[in-house]
């Protein structure tokens, strides 16, 4: 076949749609035909001529696939890519790829853990609450406030996104340890405060912080299940960046409301945008956003560049990068 010419930009609304898709097309001057939707059956004769579907954050399912006969890449904006079905895509020998060699995320996903976890060990929004409602509540929330120097951070998934959550951590003092499928060389754990390579188990048992950002795959789905869960000291904050779907909200809910673990910082739902029915919106000692840690300015700027730098290459004859299936 020729070199692939037709691009599907699918651009899910809840991650800026159209507008965001508009300065796709000058990216490829005179290499693509490039089409944004926002949903990827939203346009049926564009998504049977692509060669390339760009995806952010929007499904692409067996029945898409099927729906493209030329389609030899889908590209993930994300280091995530569980919304596209890769065994349908392996069965049709069409390579799909993330961009996590890019980094692209990793600063800002790494801050967003941060902040979770300074919001959480300071208090800060039932603070700021009480000042707005006139009620001076240091008495209070002196009981709960705590440091994170000397504590324990357990990173569950030490890729590239994890090693900078590290990076952080060793600056304030934390001491690391992991848990993922290889050990790092000891020359990065080392670099990394002298992180330790353990067991899941063990790691949610010592840990004081567990922050998530392995993948989602079969494999992971409901990772902290209620079982793993109750391996927490009560003391323990629960932070996710990753995917919602690690954690189970419901066990995760059940734990928050027993008083089992002390709070949780949470940027990512199962479904996305999460129904008004999900328990953590109302759980105590929670601290919520709406999976912003990828979207600031810059992050965006640097996830377009990667994805687009990814299937250019591709357009060109290359191999791409960071291929997950």
């Amino acid at each position: 076949m020729t070199a692939p010419k037709n691009i599907l930009a699918v651009i899910a609304p809840h991650v800026g749609g159209r507008a965001a898709g508009a300065g796709l097309a000058t990216l490829f001057p005179g290499e693509a035909n490039v089409t944004v939707v926002e949903a990827t059956d939203e346009d049926p004769a564009a998504l049977r001529a692509a060669h390339v579907i760009i995806t952010a954050l929007s499904p692409v399912t067996a029945g898409h696939l099927a729906a493209a006969p030329d389609l030899k890449l889908v590209q993930c904006a994300s280091h995530g890519f569980d919304y596209v079905d890769v065994d349908a895509a392996r069965a049709r020998d069409v390579l799909v790829c993330n961009i996590g060699s890019s980094g692209a995320e990793s600063q800002n996903v790494a801050e967003q853990t941060f902040a979770l976890m300074l919001a959480l060990a300071k208090q800060l929004i039932p603070a700021h609450t009480a000042l707005v409602e006139a009620d001076w509540a240091l008495p209070r929330l002196q009981r709960s406030l705590t440091e994170l120097c000397g504590k324990t951070l357990g990173i569950v998934g030490l890729g590239g996104i994890g090693q900078e959550v590290a990076r952080r951590a060793v600056a304030f003092d934390m001491s690391i340890v992991y848990a993922g499928r290889r050990r790092l060389s000891e020359e990065t754990e080392a670099r990394l405060g002298g992180a330790r390579h353990v067991p899941l188990d063990e790691l949610l048992r010592t840990a004081d912080y567990v922050s998530l950002h392995a993948p989602l795959t079969d494999e992971t789905r409901h990772l902290l299940d209620a079982e793993r869960l109750a391996l927490l000291k009560p003391t323990a904050f629960v932070i996710n960046t990753a995917r919602g779907a690690l954690i189970d909200q419901d066990a995760l809910a059940d734990a928050l409301e027993k008083g089992a673990l002390a709070g949780a910082g949470i940027d990512v739902f199962d479904p996305e945008p999460p129904t008004p029915a999900l328990r953590l919106l109302k759980s105590p000692n929670v601290v919520l956003s709406p999976h912003v840690g990828g979207v600031t300015r810059e992050t965006l700027i640097r996830i377009a560049l990667a994805a687009v730098q990814n299937v250019a290459g591709f357009l060109a004859g290359g191999q791409p990068r960071d291929i997950v299936c």
